[in-house]
């Protein structure tokens, strides 16, 4: 090859890929080669001169080059005109790039590549092992950083965890926390309130240990606070938010009231309540942490409207009270209201609208009303019967009243409405008796059915009973309809005039308000049962009473025991009670159809009293004991006309034995029993039908 061809072409020694790199300027990364070059077949191409180049009749080109030494495709390179001459030639002046230079460069950077990665590899190699260690490490901790309820139990293991949190928190559910309501300030013990720690949920609060890498990190210098997962006792719980809701202020709404005879408008005033749904989120999520819990409260608007109030004031309230209103009654009567009486009836509630409804207290006003007309009134009255000799009807009274409730409608109009509007007229009606004339007439009440008198008793059993022979004298029983003692008098009390006597309590005397009524009772019983009436109910006493026919005796008791019998006639029935000092009698009239005949049996399966010795004193009432027995008695019911039986019933009753009770003083035994209080002499009972039962009797309080 000519020497000066190659200094032109190749002015700096040219190196093989073996002999190291080329002087020159380095091709940019993406312009090195792809692969080795062949540096033999490069040298043997230049030493056979241009003429071995195709296509090129002078000088090769770096592309030439490259074709005959490559052993593929060159890279692509950069084609432009190099400072200092032209085209592909290196020119006077300057540095010729080569491209086996740029392989080398490739092939240098590719190394150092593969170093950097070996040191990623290794590096994360380290970071792996160190993860999977820290991992295993903390394998069945808490995970690192974890605050819960301000006790850091962050990598503690989880049982000592719990127990130190328990600890914490089982003393603060303990604890009485305070509480503000607005201005108000209070406590709860949350334990107390039905709140408590839901340790499964707080535990998954908490969580595992995390898995991403950068979690773990992140937790050797942050701290993760975990809220605690509350329990609650809804009970309890509702029961606290009443508690709370005690302290709430409810709106004071407008209103109108009356200072005299003068309306003066209530300005509203709003409450505030607390906001329970709020209030409960509170409670549970910060009892656990809070020194206070702060339990917000809404505001509670009131109901009624300024202008509303207004509004009401001079349309209703001052017309109301400018002018007294007149009810006429008959004749000459008059009945008034005046306007300071209208004020106590008049009052303003909200309507449910923001404004306010009058309303009228027609109770009041018929309390004011009613006595000025009442003497022209005229009370019901129901037909009744006179015994003087046969029974005779007194007429019926039909009542005329008046009708307070039909006349107080048209109070709002006349309160409303000026001068003669404010007088209007009462409302009468007519009102017939329960029992009418006719009604009376056509009972057949002609005949005494049944009779019977006891007696015997004195002091306050005999007002008792004085009292409820006035209350049951008159009672008339219609055909098929039954009678009730408790149901007829109603209660017994001292507002009816009954009165504290004698009482047998569990076989002990005693006293209560209404004793002695069971001797009524027996005595009403017994002119039923001789009257041939229907029992419909009737409890003898658990002791034996001696005044009282045995097995033929009734007891009451107020809202407990009853007597009752049913009117099984076709008539209807007449009960004339009446008592005097000593004796009440009992007579049921209507039409007698038949004969009743008592047979008493003979006491049998006698059992002995107990003895019972208590402290001498009020409580302690001295009574001699009885021996309890068995015993039956047998009505027959006969036709009054033939004689012919029309009924047998047996019944037989058990007495209990009567205790004795002893009073005696601590520390001293009396020989002597207490004698029993108010024990007259014996008293006979007198059925106005036949009996074999009929005898003597001691008397006694009960």
């Amino acid at each position: 090859m000519d020497p000066d061809y190659a200094t032109q072409q190749f002015p700096r020694p040219l190196q093989t890929a073996a002999a190291g790199p080329v002087d020159g300027p380095r091709p940019r990364h993406d312009d090195s080669p792809t692969e080795v070059f062949d540096s033999e077949a490069i040298t043997q191409r230049l030493s056979a001169g241009p003429s071995s180049w195709p296509g090129h009749p002078g000088n090769p080109t770096a592309a030439d080059v490259l074709a005959a030494g490559g052993s593929g495709t060159p890279p692509p390179r950069d084609r432009s005109p190099r400072p200092g001459g032209s085209g592909g030639s290196g020119g006077s002046g300057g540095r010729g790039g080569g491209p086996l230079s740029g392989a080398r460069t490739w092939l240098r950077d590719s190394a150092g590549a593969r170093r950097v990665l070996l040191v990623a590899a290794v590096v994360f190699g380290i970071a792996l092992v160190g993860y999977i260690a820290d991992l295993v490490m903390t394998s069945g901790k808490v995970p690192r950083g974890v605050e819960v309820a301000g006790v850091a139990i962050g990598g503690m293991d989880k049982e000592e965890a719990r127990g130190r949190l328990q600890g914490v928190l089982d003393a603060r559910s303990g604890e009485a926390i305070p509480v503000k309501i607005a201005d108000v300030q209070t406590q709860l013990v949350p334990a107390a309130a039905g709140l408590g720690v839901d340790w499964d949920a707080t535990w998954e609060r908490v969580g595992g240990q995390p898995l991403n890498p950068a979690s773990r990190l992140l937790s050797f210098v942050a701290t993760r606070k975990v809220t605690v997962a509350s329990s609650v006792d809804e009970t309890a719980f509702g029961r606290t938010i009443d508690e709370l809701k005690v302290h709430d202020q409810p709106p004071v709404e407008g209103g109108i009231e009356f200072e005299g005879t003068r309306p003066v408008a209530v300005d509203p005033t709003p409450g505030r309540v607390l906001d329970v749904a709020a209030a409960r989120t509170v409670l549970t999520d910060q009892w656990p942490t809070a020194s206070t819990l702060d339990l917000p409260v809404a505001v509670a608007p009131p109901a009624v409207r300024r202008d509303a109030i207004e509004q009401a004031l001079h349309q209703i309230a001052e017309p109301a009270v400018s002018a007294p209103v007149v009810y006429t009654g008959k004749g000459s009567a008059t009945a008034t209201l005046n306007p300071d009486q209208i004020a106590g009836i008049v009052d303003f509630v909200p309507d449910g609208h923001g404004g306010l409804r009058v309303e009228f207290d027609h109770k009041v006003a018929t309390d004011l009303l009613a006595p000025q007309l009442a003497s022209t009134e005229v009370e019901p009255k129901d037909a009744t019967f006179t015994f003087s000799g046969s029974p005779t009807v007194v007429p019926a009274v039909i009542g005329d009243k008046v009708n307070w409730a039909k006349t107080l409608e048209q109070l709002p109009v006349m309160l409303a409405a000026n001068g003669p509007q404010r007088t209007t007229a009462g409302i009468y009606e007519r009102i017939e008796p329960k029992l009418t004339t006719q009604a009376a007439e056509g009972l057949g009440i002609t005949d005494v059915m049944g009779e019977f008198t006891t007696g015997g008793f004195t002091g306050p059993s005999g007002v008792n009973i004085r009292t409820v022979a006035q209350e049951v004298n008159g009672a008339v029983v219609k055909p098929g309809d039954t009678f009730s003692l408790n149901g007829h008098t109603g209660p017994r009390t001292a507002a009816e005039g009954y009165v504290e006597s004698g009482i047998i309590d569990h076989g002990r005397p005693s006293k209560a308000v209404g004793g002695g009524i069971s001797q009524f009772a027996t005595t009403l019983y017994n002119a039923s049962y001789f009257a041939g009436l229907e029992d419909a109910g009737h409890t003898e006493h658990s002791y034996y009473i001696s005044r009282y026919p045995a097995a033929r005796e009734a007891t009451v008791f107020d809202g407990a025991i009853d007597l009752q019998f049913r009117n099984n006639t076709p008539h209807g029935l007449y009960i004339q009670a009446f008592a005097d000092s000593s004796e009440v009698t009992v007579r049921i009239w209507g039409t007698k159809t038949v004969n009743v005949e008592s047979i008493t049996g003979e006491k049998s399966k006698p059992t002995d009293p107990e003895t019972i010795t208590l402290p001498e004193g009020d409580d302690c009432i001295a009574s001699h004991g009885a021996p309890g027995f068995t015993i039956s008695d047998t009505r027959v019911i006969s036709d009054i006309n033939t004689g012919q039986e029309v009924s047998r019933h047996t019944r037989t009753v058990k007495y209990d034995p009567v205790p004795e009770v002893k009073c005696e003083t601590p520390g001293e035994k009396k020989d002597e029993d207490k004698p029993e209080e108010d024990d007259p002499a014996p008293t006979t009972t007198r059925p106005s039908t036949p009996s074999s039962d009929t005898e003597g009797r001691r008397p006694s309080n009960r």
